[in-house]
């Protein structure tokens, strides 16, 4: 690490954003999205449309993706004792029965409390308040537990979405596989069929990971200094299968594109020296910021991200922060849709 890169400020990575140009909605095509295409070497940025990323991409090419599905994990109840509402957002499976969750209002949800849902189809205490304020919630039901929520569950949208979403599969990308993220990998919801479809045509490889975002993701950066912020925990898994055509990419001189900082902060926890990955679940707190040398990661495909976020430390890791700051600010002139339902960027 460069030794002046260490005392980087959260400051640094401030930017002024029109609270108009926060995407509240989706587009009606994944795929017309705009697309910022920057150079990580020059700085130099074009604007295109998300469906011209295949123009980037060559045969040999490795795309990574993130097949977590979105929970619908938001979950309103009552309080048995008194009836008064109460809002859960479940973070993080512990066990069969047992959650990691976020509860409003927290104040009188002590431990012992017990809450219950719509007709009684679940039934949840209070085993533990945790030093963060989350609790852990022990549930009771019948059948198969993301049945229930799918019958009871809102779409977790992040705090700065107001809108309510008219379908809730535009918060899934069309290849969501595996259940467990609190809030979607965003640069993935670009996709559609057609688009997936001429990359594998043109002779590129698509390696398949599952990272299940955590609610930490929109947590905002308190420290005064980078180096001093804690990353959440997020858990992975990457198969033999798919670590195989990632190497074989990387062994050939190809480059790896990976769709989203989730697919990102995996392949980076998971690779050597040389760039080669190995097959292997776990869980990641890595924190990419700059100084960070990439080892996997050539080529970034992303969506724009909060002002002082972990998210801009990572982009700014791969095309250096006053390339990343000159652009979002072009972002933002050319009136870019940003965050989570908004235009996408790809770093090459």
């Amino acid at each position: 690490m460069i030794e002046n890169e260490k005392n980087f400020k959260t400051s640094d990575f401030y930017y002024h954003l029109p609270e108009e140009l926060i995407a509240q909605t989706p587009i009606k095509e994944r795929d017309h999205s705009r697309l910022l295409v920057l150079d990580k070497k020059t700085g130099a940025v074009e604007h295109k449309h998300f469906y011209d990323v295949i123009d980037y991409l060559n045969a040999g090419d490795c795309l990574v993706i993130n097949e977590t599905k979105v929970l619908p994990a938001r979950l309103y109840g009552t309080r048995k004792d008194t009836g008064a509402v109460i809002e859960l957002l479940l973070l993080k499976r512990i066990d069969d029965k047992c959650w990691e969750t976020l509860v409003k209002p927290g104040k009188k949800a002590k431990e012992g409390t017990e809450i219950v849902f719509k007709e009684n189809l679940l039934t949840g205490i209070i085993t533990e308040v945790q030093e963060d304020g989350n609790r852990i919630i022990k549930f009771q039901y019948e059948g198969i537990f993301e049945e229930i929520l799918d019958q009871l569950g809102e779409m977790p949208l992040p705090p700065y979405i107001h809108e309510k979403l008219e379908d809730k599969n535009r918060y899934q990308t069309i290849y969501a596989k595996n259940p467990g993220s609190a809030a979607a990998p965003t640069a993935g919801l670009h996709f559609n069929d057609e688009l997936l479809k001429k990359v594998e045509e043109k002779g590129i490889k698509i390696a398949r990971l599952t990272l299940h975002v955590g609610l930490g993701t929109f947590r905002p950066v308190k420290a005064e200094f980078i180096s001093e912020h804690k990353m959440h925990s997020e858990y992975y898994e990457l198969t033999q299968t798919e670590a195989d055509k990632i190497n074989s990419a990387k062994i050939g001189g190809f480059k790896v594109f990976s769709v989203g900082t989730t697919s990102t902060r995996t392949l980076e926890t998971i690779g050597d020296e040389n760039g080669l990955v190995r097959a292997q679940s776990g869980w990641t707190d890595i924190f990419i910021f700059p100084g960070y040398e990439y080892k996997v990661v050539d080529c970034l495909i992303t969506n724009f991200h909060l002002p002082e976020s972990t998210l801009v430390m990572l982009v700014s890791a791969l095309a250096g922060k006053e390339n990343i700051m000159n652009a979002y600010n072009e972002a933002v002139q050319e009136k870019y849709r940003f965050f989570s339902f908004g235009d996408a960027m790809l770093i090459k």
